[in-house]
């Protein structure tokens, strides 16, 4: 391979890319692109082969590169190259890589030299490379030919733009030195990305074929058109070369004898040629690894800082102490303790703000669950009906009543009463099971010991259970007292007088009719689409009304329904819809809204339905079910009864809904504080003070503390990640200390890119003379103006610093002299006018110390002064 830089920055990397993968993360170098941008057969293609060290490029005359090809490097233990195109086939022969790329090329662009933007992306895989991306674009061209359109010029550049204006891309701007450098296409498109320079560098090709007796010396010292990062000079292999198999290696020992021997050039021998241009831009990559390192430093900072802590509780681990266990097993039931307290008596840590969870869910099953099933059952007016009227027509057996009995009041009250035994049951089954996924949620901080936290689970769910039994066993004994003395002197009971004069109409017992009962959204689910489709509303739910309003802020009113004559049905739940649906509609087959017979409302969840349908209830709109029911039994016993019975069954049936009434709330009351006394409170404090104990008793402690595979696991690999980010931080280190930043060179007045449109510069090529340039005296002679020269010895190059900046030939000029072989000193031609890329006044800043160079003006000095 012929890039000796690049393989020395491997190892680097991957010590960096080893320390990450380590701790599970990948670094993000993001090595920078490198593209190279110049005009049709300038040696692009060349100098980008030189960088990777293999011979696969297509080559010859005219526009040979047309399309891009994106070549990414990437770094493996064998060698071999794949296509995007033809991703199942390797290539391990880079002369088939060659064929592959022109064949692809001519498939999109056809044989007859068209061009295309699509680019050609190839992988490299190989031991010698970096990850890295290099990117080879066709030549800046000016006249179409073949099947080029007329606008090959903008297509081509447009094309360039696109690649070379990522800031982390380095621009190698290839110009011929048999052309003339101010009209380079190169230079200007990296001028129009790149203004500051910071990011090109301008590589001169072709410096065999320069005219017999011209040289590039003045371009290369980066005196004549001066870019920041200055000029890299190579020799590429020629077509003949090519041809004839030339070896990269050959190639470059011939670059190099040709430096060394050229008058003009061996006194920057070392800082021209490939393996220059390949340092400068390793170099480049150092600079940008260095760059990272700050950023992936504070970030491996971060965690290791966060890993203290737990990391300090491992680091002293004994798995067998018998005293970290003891420790463990009272932290851990302690905060079981204070966690099932949390989520019954609600904190505001953790809050769940997804769904109720714990005491919230249970106190909707007290205050929406059991009261909506109490209501249900209270108005099954059909068979309440028909038992009253056969209690009187048994208490009078054969005789004909004239009073109303009441021992029928009395058998029909106990009879709602027992009635009471199977929601109240069904409320504390709820509450069972609400607790028993707490004590789940609970226990999961126990998972790092398995043993204790299904002990843990166990002990409690059966103490649970236990206290079901109590629970049920004291509401049924509540029931049971309720049953065993009807007490008709109640203050809220109606009396025999009063329910003889109440009117049946008043059987809807509403609340105090302004009072809003709920308020929430719900979506009108059937409006059709051409009437806007459905769409959510604020509802207002009161006894008298619901009224929906366009949001929360009340101010919009769209409606008010009465509830007179309403009833609920259930709707099925649409087949492509994820909402739960009920119905609101008019038992005398009214219009409810506009020309619907029915509202169908949404709700997100079934808990939600159920709560409105209670809620609902309580406004006294009831399940049609219910009400269909109640009709038929009206009609019946209408049918059945004479007046006089049905006087006295419907003064009883006032006394049984007044006395029932009562029952429901003094039940609705004590539901909750029996449940609440006799389950959850003994519960806590079961877990608080007799838990401990129970475990204690149920197994030995090593065993409840034995640690699950996968705390193991989490342990071992925790301090796995603190050592790994240890080295990874040691690594780090290690490179910034062993690397060093090349500083970005001073800027320098490259007002010629912008002004060589206007007016033509001086040209690069300057002939061999003696002649002293006319019109300029020597008084001009003062501080050297132009960019920094700092003398650098033959052989110095291992120490050269900034690549970029070229040095003035110094005491090297005494030794040329001397030698044999070496032509006279050179004085260049100039213009009498100064060139504009050097501004006038700018002083010098040369080393203080250079005690070989005379204090005296030699007349044949000011031509180097440019």
């Amino acid at each position: 391979m012929g890039n000796r830089g690049m393989e020395e920055l491997i190892p680097l990397v991957n010590k960096l890319q080893d320390a990450f993968s380590s701790i599970g993360q990948s670094c993000h170098l993001d090595l920078p692109q490198i593209a190279v941008v110049g005009g049709q057969s300038a040696g692009k293609s060349s100098v980008l082969e030189n960088f990777v060290g293999r011979d696969f490029l297509p080559r010859g005359s005219g526009i040979v590169t047309r399309r891009p090809l994106i070549l990414q490097l990437i770094f493996s233990k064998t060698e071999y190259a794949e296509f995007l195109h033809c991703k199942s086939k390797k290539f391990t022969d880079f002369d088939e890589v060659r064929q592959e790329i022109e064949a692809e090329t001519d498939r999109v662009t056809g044989t007859n030299k068209g061009i295309s933007p699509v680019p050609i992306n190839l992988r490299v895989y190989s031991p010698h490379v970096l990850n890295l991306t290099l990117i080879d674009l066709p030549g800046i061209t000016k006249v179409p030919v073949g099947d080029q359109p007329p606008d090959i010029e903008y297509q081509i550049k447009d094309m360039i733009l696109q690649f070379i204006s990522r800031e982390s891309s380095l621009i190698l701007a290839v110009t011929p030195a048999n052309m003339d450098l101010a009209n380079s296409d190169a230079l200007k498109l990296a001028k129009e990305v790149d203004p500051q320079g910071l990011r090109t560098i301008g590589v001169i090709t072709k410096l065999d074929l320069m005219d017999e007796g011209t040289d590039a010396r003045d371009v290369l010292e980066n005196k004549l058109l001066p870019l920041r990062r200055g000029y890299i000079g190579v020799v590429n292999r020629s077509q003949k070369d090519i041809e004839g198999k030339k070896d990269i290696r050959a190639a470059l020992a011939a670059e190099r004898k040709f430096f060394l021997s050229h008058p003009a050039y061996r006194h920057m021998a070392d800082r021209m040629g490939t393996p220059h241009l390949q340092k400068t831009l390793n170099q480049q990559l150092t600079n940008h690894i260095r760059e990272s390192l700050p950023a992936l430093r504070s970030k491996l900072q971060s965690q290791l800082l966060s890993l203290e802590k737990e990391v300090e509780e491992y680091k002293n681990f004994r798995p067998d102490d018998p005293t970290r266990k003891t420790k463990a097993l009272l932290q851990m039931v302690q905060q079981f303790g204070v966690d099932f307290e949390k989520r019954i008596e609600g904190s505001g840590d953790q809050v769940d703000t997804l769904e109720l969870s714990g005491g919230a869910r249970i106190n909707r099953i007290f205050h929406e669950r059991f009261p909506f099933e109490l209501v249900k059952m209270e108005f099954d007016e059909k068979d309440l009906r028909r038992e009253i009227s056969y209690a009187i027509k048994n208490i009078h057996g054969v005789r004909t009543g004239l009073f109303t009995p009441d021992m029928a009041f009395e058998a029909i009250v106990k009879k709602q009463i027992v009635k009471l035994k199977e929601p109240s049951l069904k409320c504390v089954d709820l509450v069972v099971s609400e607790l028993a996924t707490v004590i789940k949620k609970c226990a999961e901080k126990l998972s790092s010991y398995p043993r204790l936290r299904e002990e843990t689970e166990r002990i409690v769910t059966t103490y649970i259970r236990e206290r079901e039994g109590r629970t049920k066993d004291q509401i049924l004994l509540l029931i049971d007292i309720e049953q065993s003395y009807i007490n008709t002197n109640h203050e809220d009971f109606i009396g025999f007088a009063n329910a003889q004069q109440r009117n049946t109409q008043l059987n809807k017992k509403r609340a105090i009719p302004n009072q809003v009962i709920r308020r929430g959204w719900l979506t009108i689910n059937n409006i059709s689409l051409m009437k806007g489709g459905s769409k959510e509303y604020w509802f207002v739910l009161t006894a008298e009304s619901l009224s929906w309003y366009k949001d929360e802020e009340e101010k919009e009113k769209k409606y008010m329904l009465p509830l007179d004559n309403l009833k609920i049905r259930d709707v099925e739940k649409g087949f492509m819809s994820n909402k739960h649906v009920f119905a609101i509609f008019n038992t005398e087959q009214r219009n409810v809204y506009k020309d619907l017979r029915q509202i169908e409302l949404a709700c997100d969840s079934q808990e939600d339905v159920d709560s409105w349908k209670a809620s609902f209830l309580r406004a006294g709109v009831y399940p049609e079910k219910d009400q269909a029911e109640n009709e038929d039994g009206v009609q019946e016993n209408t049918f059945s009864m004479d007046p006089q019975l049905e006087r006295q069954v419907e003064t009883i049936r006032n006394l049984v809904d007044s006395y029932v009434a009562i029952i429901n709330k003094s039940i609705r009351d004590l539901m909750p504080k029996t449940i609440m006394h006799l389950m959850i409170n003994n519960t806590k404090a079961f877990i608080h003070h007799e838990l401990l104990a129970y475990l204690y008793s149920s197994a030995d402690q090593s065993s409840l503390m034995e640690e699950s595979a996968d705390q193991a696991q989490r342990r071992d690999d925790m301090l796995r990640m603190y050592h790994a980010l240890k080295e990874a931080l040691n690594i780090i280190g290690d490179i910034s200390t062993s690397t060093v930043s090349t500083p970005v060179p001073p800027p320098v007045d490259d007002t010629w890119l912008q002004s060589a449109t206007s007016h033509s510069p001086t040209p690069q090529r300057r002939p061999v003379s003696s002649v002293h340039p006319p019109g300029r005296p020597p008084a001009v002679r003062g501080p050297t103006p132009g960019p920094p020269l700092i003398p650098v010895p033959v052989g110095a190059a291992a120490s050269f610093a900034a690549p970029p900046i070229p040095s003035r030939p110094g005491p090297q000029s005494v030794f040329a002299n001397n030698d044999p072989f070496s032509a006279p000193p050179q004085i260049p031609s100039r213009p009498a006018r100064i060139p504009p890329g050097i501004p006038p006044g700018v002083p010098s800043r040369r080393p203080p110390a250079a005690p070989s160079r005379p204090t005296i003006i030699r007349p044949a000095e000011p031509s180097l002064l440019d």
